[in-house]
């Protein structure tokens, strides 16, 4: 989690991000023989969108669905972008039936670093297949709360 913290806190915005280069298919071509038992499986892709799996999942159900226009962040996206953006949603709605979220998910967009976007490209996690809390996470003096996927409280140093 630190990791992770630590990588949003850092990031900057470019252009040939991991999601970027998935698109442009520089890692699959890379790691084909890692695609059959590597979660970053291809869900779902349509000449706008790409749904695949997380590599770090934070749930038993972790994908993303991203633009294939590069966008890095919502507070930058442009009018234009509204129903690109939003069938976004329709794509997560879908795989998350395709994957059998019959009892419910999150969709989340973090943006910014301090926010926890590590990657600075707009992508949607889906999350679930367990009771996840809300809010998700709660910064405390210097210290994370989170809760893990058995839900059982927990802290982690931030600082």
């Amino acid at each position: 989690m630190a990791d992770e913290i630590s990588k949003a806190q850092t990031a900057q915005p470019r252009g040939d991000t991991i999601f970027w280069k998935t698109i442009c298919k520089k890692i699959l071509a890379k790691m084909i023989f890692f695609l059959f038992s590597c979660p970053t499986q291809i869900i779902f892709e349509d000449d706008w969108r790409l749904a695949f799996h997380n590599i770090c999942p934070q749930a038993p159900t972790h994908f993303l669905v991203i633009p294939k226009k590069a966008i890095t962040q919502i507070s930058v996206a442009e009018e234009d972008d509204e129903n690109l953006l939003g069938h976004l949603m329709i794509v997560g709605k879908k795989c998350a039936a395709d994957l059998r979220l019959k009892r419910g998910y999150q969709m989340v967009i973090n943006e910014g670093a301090e926010e926890g976007q590590s990657v600075c490209y707009i992508h949607l996690h889906i999350l679930g297949g367990c009771q996840m809390k809300w809010p998700p996470a709660r910064i405390v003096v210097g210290m994370i709360f989170f809760f893990n996927l058995e839900n059982k409280a927990g802290l982690q140093h931030i600082c």
